[in-house]
C-alpha cells in the first residue's frame, strides 16, 4: 500500500490520532513521567534540557499526581523549581491520567503569560503532549489563549482569578491556584478563591486541588490560610553528614545557635557560608547538604507522619499508614540546587535595614509570611542601654526570691529573680550547667544552685523561696525525682498549658501519680505580662531615692548576669498570626531563636504566683514590715528558710514569719 501520497499521509495521521485514545501507557508516578518526558524549554528556564527531579521535589510532584491525595498546599520560596513542577504535573494529568485541568493565576494577564511562556513551550518541547496537539502553531478553536482542547478530548483552562465568572461552567478533575497569596480574599463578595474553585470539582471521581505560592503578608496571605486548614505541615528533614541526626534546614542568622552562618570580607561582602547543625553544632558545607538531601524525608511537624516520595507514608512510630487526604509542604531556598547558601547570604547583606527588602527576603527566600509585628517584639538594645548598677547581690527593696529552671538536651539553665512590693523585680542570678540532664553529676550541680544563698545589701542572707522547673521534653522523670528529693513544695515541676489563656500558674490540690505537684503554666499570659513590664521605663530618680516602682523590671549592668545574649533571649519572641480552629489569632513564637532567658523568667513568675496563691505570700506586707522598727532595730523577713530534704506537708498560710536581724529567734 502506497502511503507516500499526501492524502494517504493525512489519513494515516488521522487514524493514529483516533486510535491513540484507546492506548493506555503503563502506570507511572508523576515523577517517573516527568523524568521520562518533561523538558525545560529555553524561553522559561535558566538551563534548557531534559528534566531531572531533585530529591526535595519528588514527594511534592508525586503528591500532585497521587489520586489518593485530594489537597496539596505548597508554601515555597523562589528558586525551588515550583513553576516547572507545576507544568510537569499539568502535563502528567492531561496526557497520562487523562484529566481535565482548570488553573488560575491572580489576574487575566498573569494567566495569559503562563499560557504563552510555559504551556505553549511545554506542548512544543514534550513529544507526548505535542502528539495530542495537532493544532499547535496555528489558529484553531481548540487552541486559544485561555484554553486548550487536546486530541484525547481533555481540557486545560488557565484563567485569571479576579472575576467570579471564571469560576463557573467548568467541569475539571483538578483545580490549580498559582501564586495563591496574591489572590483577593473574597472574589466579588461570593467567597474565597479556593472555595469557588474547589466547588467545580464536585462530581469528579479523582478530585484534586493544588495550591502553591510564595508567602505574603500574614493578615492577607491566602496560602497560609489554606495551609492552616490542612492537618499536616511537612518540612524536608535531611540527616547531618557528620552526626547523622535529622533536621530541617533553618535560616538561623546571627542570633540563632544553629542555621546558616557566614563570614564577610573587608568590603562587607559575603565570603564564606556554612550551616551549623542544631544537634551537635557540626559544620555542614553546602555540597554536603546537597548530597545527603538524597536521603531526606518529609516529616509532619503536627502529627509526625512522614514520606520520602509522596506515594508511601509512615506514621510517627515508623509503621505504614494510609495516604493522607490533605497535605501541606513548606520549602525554602536553603534547599535549592540552583542557589547556594553564599548567594542567600549575599542577598541578606543587601537588605541593610531596608524594610521592603526585608519583606521580600522573608517571603521569597525564606518562604515565610511577613508577620505584623503588633508592637510586641522588644528591642534588646534598648534594654541593654537601660541596665543598672545596684549594691549587693540583692537590692534593699527585695523581700523574696524565686527561680526558674529550663531543661535542654545538653544543659540546664536557671535564673533567680528578686521581688519587691508591687512585683518590682531584679535579675540577680544566671547559671548554665552543661552536660546530660539525666546524669547524677549534673543533678548534683543543679542541687548546689538550688540551695545557693544570697546576701541582701543590708546583710540579710536569703534563699530562693520557690523554684519552678520545666518538666517537658525527655527528662520528666529527672525533674520529678529532683522535686521529691528537694521538697515537693519547694521545687515544682511545671508544664506549659495546652489551652491558650490559662492562668499563669494552676497549682493542683493533690500530687499526681508520681507524687509531685505538677503545675500547669499559662506561658502566653506570663509572656504578655513580662513583655508589658519590660516596656515600662525605669525612673532613675526614684531608684536613687529608694522609692518603689511597681511592676518595673530591673536588669543588672553585669555581663556575667545580663549580657547582650541574655537580652536577645529575653526578647526573642513576638506574636505571630495563626489559624486555630478556623479563627485567626496571635500566638507567641520565638522563630527558632534561643529563648531560655524568657522561659526562665516565666517559670520564676509562676513560682511567685504559686507562693502568693497557694502559700499566702504577700509582697506588700513583707515590704511594709521590713521597713518597720522593732525595739529600735530594723527587722526583715527571712524569706526562705533552708528547704527540707524530704517532702513535707503544705505550710500554713503566710502569717508574717519575720526574723530580727541579730540573734533574736523567729517571731
Amino acid at each position: 500500500m502506497n502511503t507516500s501520497t499526501p492524502w494517504m499521509t493525512q489519513l494515516v495521521k488521522a487514524v493514529k490520532v483516533g486510535l491513540r485514545s484507546l492506548y493506555k501507557e503503563p502506570p507511572l508516578t508523576a515523577v517517573a513521567w516527568a523524568d521520562e518526558h518533561f523538558y525545560l524549554s529555553s524561553e522559561s528556564s535558566y538551563q534548557e534540557g531534559k528534566w531531572e527531579t531533585a530529591p526535595f521535589q519528588v514527594a511534592i510532584l508525586n503528591a500532585m499526581g497521587n489520586d489518593l491525595i485530594t489537597v496539596v498546599n505548597f508554601i515555597k520560596s523562589a528558586r525551588v523549581g515550583y513553576t516547572k513542577m507545576l507544568m510537569a504535573a499539568v502535563g502528567y494529568l492531561i496526557q497520562h491520567k487523562r484529566r481535565n485541568v482548570l488553573a488560575y493565576s491572580p489576574t487575566d494577564s498573569d494567566a495569559e503569560g503562563v499560557m504563552k511562556r510555559h504551556v505553549d513551550t511545554m506542548i512544543r518541547d514534550v513529544p507526548v503532549l505535542r502528539d495530542l496537539a495537532p493544532w499547535y502553531g496555528r489558529k484553531h478553536s481548540d487552541n486559544t489563549i485561555n484554553e486548550k482542547c487536546f486530541s484525547n478530548r481533555k481540557m486545560l483552562w488557565w484563567l485569571g482569578g479576579k472575576a467570579s465568572g471564571n469560576y463557573r461552567e467548568k467541569s475539571p478533575d483538578a483545580v490549580i491556584y498559582d501564586e495563591l497569596s496574591k489572590f483577593e480574599a473574597n472574589i466579588n463578595d461570593e467567597g474565597s478563591p479556593t472555595f469557588l474553585g474547589d466547588k467545580r470539582l464536585e462530581g469528579a471521581t479523582f478530585r484534586k486541588s493544588i495550591r502553591g505560592s510564595t508567602a505574603g503578608v500574614a493578615s492577607e496571605c491566602q496560602i497560609s490560610k489554606a495551609a492552616e486548614e490542612s492537618p499536616h505541615l511537612l518540612r524536608y528533614h535531611i540527616p547531618c553528614p557528620h552526626c547523622g541526626r535529622e533536621q530541617y534546614l533553618k535560616w538561623g542568622g546571627k542570633d540563632c545557635a544553629f542555621g546558616i552562618k557566614w563570614e564577610v570580607n573587608a568590603l562587607g561582602e559575603a565570603a564564606k557560608a556554612w550551616y551549623l547543625c542544631e544537634h551537635g553544632a557540626c559544620v555542614i558545607q553546602y555540597h554536603e547538604a546537597v548530597e545527603v538531601a538524597r536521603n531526606g524525608r518529609w516529616i509532619c511537624e503536627r502529627t509526625g507522619i512522614w514520606t520520602r516520595d509522596g506515594m508511601e507514608w509512615g506514621g510517627a512510630d515508623g509503621e505504614p499508614i494510609a495516604t493522607p487526604r490533605s497535605v501541606t509542604f513548606h520549602l525554602w531556598t536553603g534547599y535549592s540546587v540552583f542557589c547556594t547558601w553564599l548567594d542567600i547570604v549575599a542577598d541578606w547583606l543587601k537588605i541593610k535595614g531596608d524594610r521592603e527588602k526585608l519583606i521580600t527576603f522573608t517571603n521569597t527566600t525564606l518562604g515565610e509570611v511577613w508577620e505584623d509585628d503588633q508592637g510586641e517584639r522588644l528591642d534588646h538594645e534598648v534594654l541593654h542601654a537601660r541596665r543598672e548598677v545596684w549594691q549587693g547581690e540583692v537590692p534593699g527593696r527585695a523581700v523574696v526570691l524565686t527561680g526558674g529552671v529550663d531543661t535542654q538536651d545538653d544543659r540546664l539553665e536557671g535564673r533567680v529573680w528578686a521581688w519587691g512590693a508591687g512585683e518590682e523585680c531584679w535579675l540577680v542570678r544566671r547559671w548554665i550547667l552543661t552536660g546530660d540532664p539525666a546524669s547524677e553529676e549534673l543533678q548534683k550541680k543543679a542541687a548546689v544552685e538550688l540551695h545557693r544563698q544570697f546576701t541582701r545589701v543590708d546583710g540579710l542572707v536569703m534563699r530562693v523561696e520557690r523554684w519552678c522547673w520545666d518538666s517537658g521534653g525527655s527528662y520528666t522523670d529527672e525533674v520529678y525525682k529532683a522535686s521529691r528529693k528537694q521538697g515537693v513544695h519547694w521545687v515544682i515541676p511545671i508544664q506549659g498549658a495546652n489551652v491558650y489563656g490559662k492562668p499563669i500558674a494552676s497549682f493542683p490540690k493533690k500530687r499526681n501519680k508520681h507524687r509531685v505537684y505538677l503545675t500547669e503554666v499559662g506561658t502566653d499570659n506570663a509572656k504578655e505580662l513580662i513583655y508589658a513590664r519590660l516596656k515600662q521605663g525605669v525612673d532613675y530618680g526614684k531608684t536613687q531615692a529608694g522609692e518603689p516602682q511597681p511592676g518595673v523590671i530591673h536588669l543588672p549592668a553585669n555581663d556575667a548576669l545580663c549580657d547582650e545574649d541574655e537580652l536577645k533571649q529575653l526578647t526573642a519572641e513576638s506574636k505571630v498570626l495563626k489559624i486555630v480552629k478556623g479563627r485567626r489569632v496571635y500566638r507567641w513564637d520565638a522563630k527558632s531563636r534561643r529563648n531560655e532567658a524568657l522561659d526562665c523568667a516565666v517559670y520564676a513568675l509562676a513560682a511567685l504566683r504559686i507562693s502568693q496563691q497557694r502559700f499566702g505570700l504577700d509582697l506588700e506586707a513583707l515590704a511594709c514590715a521590713a521597713a518597720t522598727l522593732v525595739d529600735g532595730e530594723v527587722v526583715a523577713r527571712n524569706p526562705s528558710p533552708v528547704p527540707p530534704a524530704a517532702p513535707q506537708p503544705a505550710p500554713p498560710a503566710n502569717t508574717g514569719g519575720w526574723l530580727k536581724i541579730g540573734n533574736d529567734p523567729w517571731l
